[in-house]
């Protein structure tokens, strides 16, 4: 098996509007070794990558001023050789076909932790990796996304049920059940 070819410098950029995120990210890679710069917006991480094409690039997909997506095309375009994470909480195929083709090696689900986006920067992309054993069911998945949504709300039904769309007692009666299998 051949070893992925990764950039020589370890200079990173994080794009990311969830400024505590993007801090506590910021210093986990540091820890990694990398050289990390940071921008909050599409914008800015457009001119970081202006300024000086980054090795290695982790973008949300989401950002206050447009697609993540953007930041991603333009790294391609300045440094081809560039390795690309797209991290995002609102994934789905289309985006994720998309952000392969402008680049990004990888596409990770928020939220993710500093060691899956470690792995998935300095990962060997010419393997694939198996398909779980147990993979979750469609009722799981959407069992834990309510989940997550409720968290982010503070445990707030009708702010939750707003957010998703949903009828606050259909929300009480899915809250209060057990996880599906």
């Amino acid at each position: 098996m051949i070893a992925p070819t990764l950039p020589a410098d370890m200079t990173l950029l994080l794009v990311d509007d969830d400024k505590p995120f993007l801090m506590r990210l910021a210093r986990a890679m540091e820890t990694r070794g990398f050289a990390v710069r940071t921008a909050e917006s599409v914008a800015e991480g457009i001119e970081q990558v202006r300024q000086s094409a980054p090795g290695y690039a982790v973008v949300d997909l989401r950002l206050g001023d447009g697609n993540g997506l953007d930041v991603i095309e333009a790294l391609h375009a300045a440094r081809p050789d560039a390795r690309a994470v797209v991290l995002t909480g609102y994934g789905n195929i289309a985006t994720a076909v998309t952000a392969v083709k402008l680049g990004a090696i990888d596409y990770l689900a928020k939220p993710a932790d500093a060691d899956a986006v470690h792995g998935a920067l300095i990962s060997d992309t010419s393997t694939r990796t198996a398909l779980p054993e147990n993979p979750m069911s469609a009722d799981r998945v959407r069992w834990e996304h309510i989940q997550r949504v409720y968290e982010l709300c503070n445990r707030n039904v009708s702010e939750t049920a707003r957010r998703l769309n949903m009828h606050r007692r259909t929300l009480q009666r899915i809250l209060a059940k057990r996880a599906p299998k």
